[in-house]
């Protein structure tokens, strides 16, 4: 395959689509939303203005676009700046034919897919995902959702976008912490799916996380297509999909502790680290996997410890959390590579333990 070829990645499901992933993919952007369209929202930070800019001149000879300019990362993520969104899209008169562009990080594609959900009770978004996290993970899926003071992604909506374009020519002036942060999920991949993208990054971790190198793009598509794989089998998360959420339960509480100031791969890199310890002191899982998790994470530059006197407020905030259903506190760990199980309600003793493993 030609580094210009896509690598084209089906995700099945009642509302199916496309992922597209290569250098220049881009280019198709206006295929993608499609000739029924009139209006097209791109929905941006300001740190891409000037590329959402250019995008929007590449379109004006097929659709009247606008531009919503929105903050960068998490504060992308909140009530008020959707109701931004919704009222550019009223004075529009953007209809229901119409199509929004999530273009950023993985928290403006969460963003835009919430604002596609919710206007006139859904319209087609395509996301063009701008950074790794993005590319593997948020845009990817069709879970949208916004952040409230009580914590994150507690209002959403499932809303499968139209078509997914990965640009990975996108993630050549990304800044390397960027890209590193981006990783957890590509090792999450790993360890519950594909082994092969722990093998990659341990061979040469400086080559895996080269946005120009055949192994960047492998393991970016091994990680899209293990999303792909669980999502075609279980939109609205039901069960499968649970998976995914390995290290994230503890993730999203570290988050919530930094007040949305730490990347979300630096949290659940963490939370992996934790899970790991979690399934080595239950007896599920092997000291030599247990220790990979933190062998990976380091070459990754990605953070695998938190305070030892932050326990209590994580345990609060986790069983605050979406996934503690009833009450319980839900955990994904692993039974051995490849093999994420639910482990339901445990012992808070064990927790604490666990969390002993990892605190600095």
């Amino acid at each position: 395959m030609s580094e210009h070829e896509a690598t084209v990645i089906r995700v099945g499901g009642d509302a199916g689509y496309d992922v597209r992933i290569g250098r220049g993919v881009l280019d198709g952007l206006g295929d993608a939303i499609g000739a029924s369209a009139r209006k097209v929202l791109i929905v941006h930070p300001a740190l891409l203005g000037a590329r959402a800019t250019a995008l929007r001149e590449s379109l004006a000879d097929r659709f009247e676009v606008l531009l919503a300019e929105v903050p960068d990362a998490e504060q992308a993520k909140r009530v008020e700046v959707a109701a931004f969104c919704w009222q550019i899209l009223g004075q529009a008169d953007f209809t229901r034919t119409d199509v929004i562009v999530g273009f950023g990080g993985g928290a403006i594609t969460d963003l835009a897919g919430f604002v596609a959900a919710t206007w006139l009770r859904g319209v087609r978004i395509v996301q063009v995902p701008t950074t790794v996290l993005g590319m593997v993970d948020a845009a990817v899926g069709g879970k949208t959702g916004i952040n409230t003071n009580e914590g994150k992604n507690l209002v959403g909506a499932f809303h499968a976008p139209a078509e997914v374009l990965c640009d990975l020519e996108v993630l050549d002036t990304l800044p390397r912490n960027e890209i590193l942060a981006g990783f957890a999920e590509i090792v999450k991949a790993g360890f519950i799916r594909y082994p092969e993208i722990l093998d990659v990054i341990e061979a040469d971790p400086d080559v895996a996380t080269d946005p120009g190198t055949p192994e960047f793009r492998r393991v970016v598509e091994l990680a899209v297509r293990m999303k792909a794989d669980v999502v075609s089998e279980d939109f609205t998360e039901q069960g499968l999909r649970e998976i995914l959420n390995y290290g994230h339960t503890l993730g999203h509480a570290v988050e919530h502790a930094e007040r949305y100031q730490w990347r979300h791969g630096a949290a659940v890199a963490v939370g992996m680290a934790f899970a790991a310890e979690l399934g080595r002191l239950s007896g599920r899982l092997s000291d030599d996997v247990a220790d990979r998790h933190k062998r990976v994470l380091d070459l990754l530059s990605l953070p695998t410890s938190y305070p030892a006197g932050r326990w209590n407020t994580l345990l609060a905030t986790m069983q605050r959390d979406k996934k503690a259903r009833a009450g319980q506190l839900r955990f994904i760990v692993l039974d051995d590579l490849g093999k994420p199980t639910v482990m339901l309600a445990p012992d808070q003793s064990l927790l604490f333990a666990a969390y002993q493993e990892i605190a600095s």
